[in-house]
């Protein structure tokens, strides 16, 4: 964030405010199953799990997983592209 506030001369707390912001906003509309996208970035979605049985790793023993809601980004075929080279 400093590099940021620097090249836009703002304060650091100023940066942290925007920054908040936008991530609120992002929490806020995922949690409303909402979709985010950013063009040539990605996309942000909600994804469901049903329960399943798993495995504790460090006794070994089974264990239920209760089912849940996870974000899910996908890569945008523009920076997929440029990280790709």
């Amino acid at each position: 964030m400093d590099a940021l506030a620097k090249r836009h001369h703002l304060t650091e707390k100023q940066v942290y405010d925007v920054v908040k912001l936008v991530f609120d906003g992002f929490t806020d509309t995922l949690k409303k199953d909402g979709r985010i996208e950013i063009r040539g970035f990605g996309s942000f979605t909600v994804r469901e799990y049903g329960a399943y049985k798993g495995r504790n790793p460090r006794t070994g023993n089974d264990v239920q997983v209760k089912p849940k809601r996870l974000p899910f980004f996908k890569v945008g075929k523009e920076l997929k592209g440029m990280v790709d080279g």
